[in-house]
């Protein structure tokens, strides 16, 4: 029923709501009815990746100070070509990659490194967001690479992993290629066809 009454999409939590209340308490509102402009003026958060601990959003929200103190921020992996006010001159906290969104950017050669800056502060239990632009090319295929990595994955099962999280997620065929050539030198094989339409 809400699906028709609504442009937004409409989820069932899952764990209920005191559990996420528990880690999202910002989000609480006694409100159940919400008007129209109310949804439109809503700003939405970065997608989170690894629960409470690894987010994937835009320019806008790595700006954004209230979504920083909320989602206990504490760290940066900006791919983009613009800088934010947070974190900078700390390269203990920011890693900023400046790479245009085109398919002739050459990303792979930070996948190692991006790995293991990520690595690093997860064990350090810092609160990691990865951002480009808009969230959806250079910052997603960050992402990907650092499942890949991390969870020694191939890129069929991280691409699945991210695509949950955020469905308009669209690296570029460049960024898709250079995933192709990540997976080789974790696995020793490409493995993922991506040929396939879905990349």
């Amino acid at each position: 029923m809400l699906t028709n009454f609504t442009r937004q999409p409409v989820y069932v939590l899952r764990g209920g709501y005191e559990c996420f209340s528990g880690l999202y308490h910002f989000f609480r509102t006694q409100k159940i009815i919400w008007m129209p402009q109310e949804l439109d003026a809503f700003q939405p958060y970065p997608v989170e990746i690894i629960p409470g601990k690894v987010f994937l959003g835009k320019l806008s929200q790595a700006c954004n100070p209230r979504i920083h103190k909320d989602l206990k921020i504490k760290v940066h992996v900006n791919i983009s070509m613009e800088s934010t006010p947070f974190f900078a001159g700390d390269e203990d906290k920011l890693l900023h990659i400046k790479i245009e969104d085109s398919s002739d950017s050459n990303l792979f050669i930070f996948f190692r490194h991006i790995c293991h800056f990520m690595e690093l502060h997860l064990r350090l239990r810092s609160v990691i967001l990865v951002f480009s632009t808009q969230g959806i090319s250079r910052s997603s295929a960050a992402v990907v690479a650092f499942l890949m990595h991390y969870n020694e994955e191939t890129l069929k099962r991280s691409w699945a992993r991210v695509k949950k999280c955020k469905n308009n997620m669209r690296p570029n065929r460049g960024l898709v290629a250079q995933l192709l050539a990540w997976e080789k030198v974790i696995f020793g094989e490409c493995i993922t066809d991506i040929s396939n339409p879905i990349y």
